[in-house]
């Protein structure tokens, strides 16, 4: 199996993950466009969840497994739901690439719309609200308290990530989009006054949740792999991003919430504002942020696609994506004109 020694893995996995029990089935999870994630099963039924880096060469810092599994590990003190970590391996001689070890976590991950249709409308309504109290609690954490002090620089934010997703463009764009540079320039001359610091996923959404369709709540975020210290607001909007509106036109394509019965996004964020006490008049610079970012984000998709790096090639998803990145910067550049 193409990101799996099994036979290291299971040696490792009897070393070192507390009561599994072998031999061990390897099953990719299907939805990931960056790590790569498999569904580890063993003889006693017990399912252990394993994250992985891509296939291939990636960019320098990313894709770091440590730093995820040093976030879930921290947060996992506190009221936020994520999966438990059970273990952790930098030794690229197991299996190519270093690697850490989860819980598997029961719920929906809702990233289509006709997820969303057997789901009540009520029950999408308190789902909505969890997805924003849930980014609430995340950015209320003490991250000294939880360990997580030193995981980055505190200030500057969107300076440095406009500076590393620019770098990341550079070295990862299949094609010219004059889009992402109009963007990113307005976004350097406008970036706002960071009001204060928390813990930033980086990758908010419904997507990355695993969610309880008859009550309505969050049972874990995933995906941590671009956590860091920053500018909470930077969430919210990235957030706006995947939140599409009744009456406004979809900024992604796909999104679960054009099904509707979900707050809107503006109550999503006065919501949030009441809870955290953030000035959240500026929302669409982050969206416009969010946005960029993740074209730039849905561009490095594509070239590792195009590279052979990823474990699915269906020419669809790589049509998708090379669509998404258009699609997104155009967002991004109608959103920054607004701001």
């Amino acid at each position: 199996m193409r990101g799996i020694d099994e036979q290291r893995v299971t040696n490792w996995f009897v070393d070192n993950i507390e009561g599994c029990v072998p031999p061990f089935a390897f099953e990719p999870i299907a939805g990931g466009h960056s790590n790569l994630t498999f569904r580890v099963t063993d003889a006693a039924r017990q399912v252990f969840v394993l994250r992985r880096p891509p296939l291939g060469h990636v960019l320098a810092t990313a894709h770091d497994m440590s730093r995820e599994h040093r976030l879930i590990s921290a947060i996992g003190q506190t009221s936020v739901p994520v999966p438990r970590a059970l273990g952790l391996c930098t030794d690229n001689e197991v299996n190519e690439a270093p690697f850490y070890v989860m819980e598997f976590v029961e719920g929906m991950v809702i990233d289509v719309p006709e997820k969303v249709d057997p789901i009540a409308i009520e029950v999408r309504y308190r789902l909505g609200l969890d997805v924003v109290d849930v980014l609430a609690d995340l950015h209320a954490i003490d991250v000294d308290a939880v360990g997580l002090g030193t995981l980055a620089k505190r200030e500057g934010y969107v300076e440095r990530q406009l500076k590393r997703w620019s770098s990341q463009w550079d070295l990862s764009k299949t094609r010219e989009l004059a889009a992402v540079e109009e963007v990113r320039d307005v976004l350097v001359s406008q970036v706002p006054a960071q009001q204060s610091m928390g813990i930033a996923h980086g990758d908010y959404r419904l997507g990355n949740c695993l969610v309880d369709t008859v009550t309505g709540r969050i049972n874990a975020v995933l995906d941590w792999e671009l956590g860091t210290l920053g500018d909470p607001l930077a969430d919210l909007g990235y957030l706006g991003v995947y939140w599409s509106d009744a009456d406004a036109p979809s900024m992604r394509l796909g999104d679960a919430t054009v099904a509707g019965g979900f707050p809107s996004f503006d109550e999503m964020v006065h919501r949030y504002a009441l809870r955290t006490g953030l000035d959240c008049s500026n929302i669409n610079y982050y969206k416009a942020f969010g946005a960029w970012r993740l074209a730039i984000i849905s561009e490095g998709v594509l070239a590792r696609y195009i590279h052979g790096q990823m474990a699915n090639e269906d020419p669809d998803v790589i049509a998708s994506f090379r669509a998404g990145a258009e699609q997104l910067a155009e967002s991004a550049l109608t959103l920054i004109r607004k701001s």
